[in-house]
């Protein structure tokens, strides 16, 4: 299969669903990176499994959200200035 007949057919499918037609096998893609991220995977990891050979690659394909930004600047600031390390929330 090519890649142009994965994008027909996606293309097919989402607007029989009546998904946005922003909605790409691509934009997939991004989804996948942010979420292996957002859930802790190790960057060298998930840059294999989308089989970037540079990690800056990897980190352009990357979305995180609010919550993920704020748990991350949570957990850097109390590796800095000690106390609660909660990331839970």
């Amino acid at each position: 299969m090519s890649p142009r007949y994965i994008d027909l057919r996606f293309a097919a499918i989402r607007d029989q669903l009546e998904w946005p037609a922003e909605l790409s096998v691509h934009a997939l893609r991004h989804t996948y990176v942010t979420n292996l991220i957002e859930w802790g995977y190790a960057e060298k990891f998930v840059q294999d499994q989308v089989g970037h050979a540079y990690a800056s690659t990897t980190a352009i394909y990357t979305s995180v959200g609010d919550d993920y930004k704020n748990r991350m600047i949570a957990k850097a600031l109390s590796r800095v200035y000690g106390g609660p390390d909660d990331t839970t929330q």
